[in-house]
């Protein structure tokens, strides 16, 4: 078999268990008790899990772009350099996986989407944002998060660079929501004034997917 096919044929295993789990309301063991930092459902992991959808694109900072379009007044491609020109946020953080793991206090840096969307000044209309990344993964959220102050675009994660396997050279952040919505290898963002369902989320998956309200599934 060749490396397409095998990677096709996890890609296919890997998406319809996770749609069966949709189906199911899949619950993942015996939880941790819920602490004033940990959702109902959620226990503690020491690593950090890899998800993906079975390919890790290789793409080096100098030839990584991010498209930010749509319904804005100044429709912008920044690469990895311009990036950087705008001011560096930091944040630590505690993250949720929809499959029942959370770390708390990861360190991430880069550019708060806040400070990003400035640049490119969003309509009113816009309301939504549908997001793209290298591998075809997509996934949708409502604008407002991308103005909280922990959601970044980010490069370094625990003071290093943001390894391939976690979605480096750049990747979204959003620790409001699951971490499925915090897409990895992202190379766009398209503001929307309806919201349009991403990967997972026309798979069965919430819309919003608030881990403090257990938004796992449709």
């Amino acid at each position: 078999m060749s490396d397409d096919a095998r990677i096709a044929a996890k890609r296919a295993k890997l998406v319809s268990e996770k749609e069966r789990w949709a189906r199911e309301n899949k619950q993942f063991g015996k939880p941790d008790a819920p602490s004033g930092r940990l959702p109902r459902g959620q226990h503690l992991v020491r690593d950090w899990p890899v998800l993906d959808l079975g390919t890790h694109p290789n793409i080096p900072a100098k030839d990584w772009t991010l498209r930010v379009e749509g319904l804005v007044d100044v429709p912008t491609t920044f690469d990895y350099r311009e990036l950087s020109l705008i001011p560096r946020s930091e944040r630590t953080v505690d993250i949720h996986c929809v499959t029942s793991w959370s770390r708390l206090g990861d360190t991430f840096a880069g550019v708060a989407t806040r400070d990003l969307i400035a640049e490119v000044r969003p309509r009113d209309a816009a309301k939504f944002v549908l997001i793209k990344s290298f591998d075809g993964y997509t996934t949708n959220l409502p604008v407002e998060y991308l103005h909280e102050p922990d959601s970044l675009i980010a490069t370094h994660w625990n003071g290093a660079p943001l390894t391939r396997e976690h979605g480096g050279p750049v990747r979204l952040v959003v620790p409001a929501l699951y971490f499925w919505k915090s897409a990895k290898w992202i190379r766009s963002i398209r503001f929307v004034e309806h919201d349009v369902k991403g990967f997972w989320e026309s798979r069965g998956y919430h819309m919003l997917g608030d881990p403090w309200k257990e938004q796992r599934y449709a």
